[in-house]
Order: structure tokens, then C-alpha cells, then sequence
């Protein structure tokens, strides 16, 4: 049985910058990094709307430099997952893989969200090459050209708006007959000049040497009409939803419909004293790497207050 002040849960830049301001505080943290360190930045290979780097950064180099600073603070930083928890009581106990069991006065959960993809071993060959979960993140490098959308919900919609800004052209390939979307957001993607709504289409992989130049489409899978053909795009982008990492948590803290933990106020604040969310994990809204590290500034704030008073 180890005891800490503060248990960091998750990496990313919410974890990393809970775990720099709480080292600073001397709360002498622990950090578990989970089974992605630096979360889902780490597979983005350009990050340019992060202040600080006005030619770019590498998301891994990034991730990287933050651990980095975490551990100059004397962050005991551990490449561990959290495995289960009991919330009932402080101080807190969690779990780790290989069985150590740690007891936190307060514990920050940065564990990040999962986009959800559509499961062609293609997403996976192109990550990074043209494949991407996030529009407000990677559009920018679309400027002028191609790129589809998948998807029907108003995330979809909204993803498709904010890439007809940069784009030549936007697909925005649908499963069903009908968009899931808010009427004004129907309404906005279907009178938008640039952006073609494709019906009853399915993705099933990805082409292109260097990168993503096209994807194999089927129309009406499986109908008497049905029809295969290549379109030929530069980006692929995923907008079917993101899970939350927070199955173990559910049982102990209070969530939405989705498994997003609840906070207070727009706080890092859960329902549970002295413990913590930060990141993506609680942001279905944002899911921005700024924001992140915003948050995991909140929490450990929080955390050095809560464990002052």
C-alpha cells in the first residue's frame, strides 16, 4: 500500500499540466500514464494552434517536452494503468495493473476520450497521413483542397461547416437516407455551396501512396441498386463520436448519457471531494489540447486548496 497528496490519472496535456502545477506545489504527485502516454496527441503529426510554437510541433515532441517538465518538478511519473477504484471513502483507493494499490488524499483524472472510428485496418495505415479525428485541429491543412466527412449527427455538421471554410470541397458521406443532425444544421450543410451531402454511403478503405488520395465507396450496400466507385479527396475525416475513458470511474461519480464525468460550474470539480476531471474526459464540447491543459491547471489548483483548508 503507497499514500500520496495527489494521484494523476491519465497523461495528455490535462495530466501533464495537473502533474507541473502540483509538483510545483510540492504535493509530490503520482502520476499513472495509462496505455497511451501523452494521449491522443501523440498520433497527431502537427500541432500548430498550440501558443508557444509559432512554426509547429510535432504532437509527440510536444507530449515529450511536457513530461519532461512534469518530471522536473519531481513528478514520480509511472507507465501504469488504473485499473479499478473505490471512491467510497478518503482517502481514495485506486488500483494499478500489476496489483499496487495507492491511497490519494485527492485524485485528478485526465484520462481523455477515444475518437470512435469506423474500423478499416486503412484508418491505422493512414494516421497522420491524411486520416483524422478532428477537424478543428487538422483542417488547416486541408486548405483548398478535398476532404470528406463521416457522419449524420450535428458533429458531423458542424465539422463539415468549419472545413467548407478552408476546403475546396467537402463530402459528407451519410449511412442512413437522412442527416441525425438539428434542423439548422440540415438546413446549414445542405444549402452550403461547398459542401455534397452523399446518402446511403459507405466507407470501406482508403487509398493513396504517400497519404490518403481517395476512398472506396459503396452506395446502397447491399440493395438491388447498389453501387461501388472511388472518390478521389486528400483528407478523411471521422466525426461518429468520442468515448469517454471512464468506465471505472461511472460507478463512483456522477456522468452523462455518454460517460462524460460531470463537473461544476465549468470547473475540473466533480461530485465527489477531492476529486478531480480534467481534459477531454469531461469536455464533450471542446476537446481542444488548450483547453486540456487549461483544465489540468484547474484541478490542481483545486487540489492544493482542497488540501490546504
Amino acid at each position: 500500500m503507497e499514500t500520496t497528496k495527489c494521484l494523476i490519472i491519465g497523461s495528455g496535456p490535462a495530466g501533464y499540466t495537473a502533474a507541473i502545477y502540483a509538483g510545483r506545489a510540492n504535493l509530490a504527485p503520482i502520476m499513472l500514464e495509462g496505455l497511451q502516454p501523452g494521449g491522443q496527441l501523440t498520433t497527431t503529426s502537427e500541432v500548430e494552434n498550440f501558443p508557444g510554437y509559432p512554426d509547429g510541433v510535432n504532437g509527440q515532441v510536444m507530449m515529450d517536452d511536457m513530461r519532461a517538465q512534469a518530471e522536473r518538478f519531481g513528478v514520480d511519473i509511472r507507465s501504469s494503468v488504473a485499473e479499478k477504484v473505490d471512491f467510497s471513502a478518503r482517502p481514495y483507493k485506486i488500483w494499478a495493473d500489476g496489483g499496487t494499490c495507492i491511497e490519494a488524499e485527492t485524485v485528478i483524472i485526465s484520462t481523455g476520450a477515444t475518437a470512435r472510428y469506423l474500423g478499416l485496418d486503412d484508418e491505422r495505415k493512414y494516421a497522420g497521413m491524411g486520416v483524422s479525428a478532428c477537424a478543428t485541429c487538422d483542417g488547416f491543412f486541408y486548405r483548398k483542397k478535398v476532404v470528406a466527412v463521416v457522419g449524420g449527427g450535428d458533429t458531423a455538421c458542424e465539422e463539415a461547416i468549419y472545413l467548407a471554410g478552408l476546403a475546396r470541397q467537402v463530402y459528407l458521406l451519410v449511412r442512413k437516407p437522412y442527416l441525425r443532425a438539428s434542423r439548422i444544421m440540415q438546413d446549414r450543410v445542405l444549402k452550403h455551396p461547398k459542401i455534397e451531402v452523399l446518402f446511403e454511403h459507405n466507407a470501406t478503405g482508403l487509398f493513396g501512396e504517400n497519404g490518403v488520395e481517395g476512398v472506396h465507396l459503396v452506395k446502397r450496400q447491399g440493395k438491388a441498386d447498389e453501387q461501388r466507385y472511388d472518390l478521389p479527396i486528400d483528407g478523411f475525416f471521422l466525426a461518429i463520436g468520442h468515448k469517454p475513458n471512464s468506465d471505472i470511474f461511472r460507478p463512483w461519480l456522477e456522468t452523462d448519457e455518454t460517460g462524460y464525468i460531470k463537473v461544476i460550474d465549468g470547473g475540473p470539480c466533480t461530485s465527489l471531494p477531492g476529486v478531480y476531471a480534467a481534459g477531454d474526459v469531461a469536455d464533450p464540447r471542446y476537446r481542444q489540447a488548450i483547453v486540456a491543459a487549461g483544465s489540468g491547471c484547474k484541478a490542481a489548483l483545486e487540489a492544493e486548496r482542497f488540501l490546504n483548508e
